[in-house]
């Protein structure tokens, strides 16, 4: 395996790097400028009964106020400047596809309580333990500690719920929930990379 330093190419990001956080984050930006759009974009568990699929990728999209817009794409960039090495832009937009499918589903068959929800923090959470995992097969040992880091934070979460001060700060529930599936989802995807690598 090579070593660290002749495969951690941190610098300054090729269009090929940051084109995917860039995408995500006008989009996300554009479903903010539109109000419009909330409605019928917003995850709802009434809307995905009546057939709305799209659902399940565009409530993603979605904030329920400017700070948790600026918190969400904060997380997006701080993310990127941790994996920059590993991001590419089609990869990464099949991964947060793949990601925000397993969200939004998980959230219809195991959260029955939820009936709406927004926000890119448990993508977020997707990406950030996709990444961890790309680092230890790559042989990287911060992964281990940024694996080991969200699965605690995330059993915090469950355990003790979500952080009052930011609950008040986005004016909605921090939907600890959608943050583990995201951790779950990532830890699926970081699977399947390795399987598919290895055949």
């Amino acid at each position: 395996m090579p070593s660290a330093a002749s495969t951690k190419a941190f610098g300054w990001p090729s269009a090929d790097q940051w084109a995917g956080p860039a995408l995500l984050s006008i989009l996300a930006l554009v479903c903010w400028a539109l109000p419009s759009l909330y409605e019928p974009l917003i995850w709802s568990r009434s809307g995905l009964d009546q057939g709305q699929w799209w659902r399940l990728w565009s409530g993603n999209l979605l904030h329920s106020n400017t700070a948790h817009l600026l918190m969400n794409l904060g997380g997006l960039w701080l993310i990127f400047a941790l994996h920059q090495p590993h991001y590419r832009w089609r990869p990464f937009l099949l991964a947060c596809l793949t990601m925000c499918l397993m969200i939004g589903l998980g959230l219809y068959w195991w959260v029955p309580d939820t009936s709406r929800y927004v926000g890119l923090s448990a993508l977020l959470h997707g990406l950030f333990t996709l990444g961890a995992i790309l680092d230890i097969q790559r042989g990287w040992r911060s992964g281990y500690a940024l694996l080991l880091g969200v699965l605690g934070k995330i059993g915090w979460e469950l355990y003790h719920g979500g952080s009052a001060e930011v609950a008040a700060l986005i004016d909605a529930r921090v939907a600890v929930e959608s943050h583990a599936l995201g951790v779950l989802s990532g830890l699926l995807c970081g699977l399947g990379y390795w399987l598919y690598q290895r055949s």
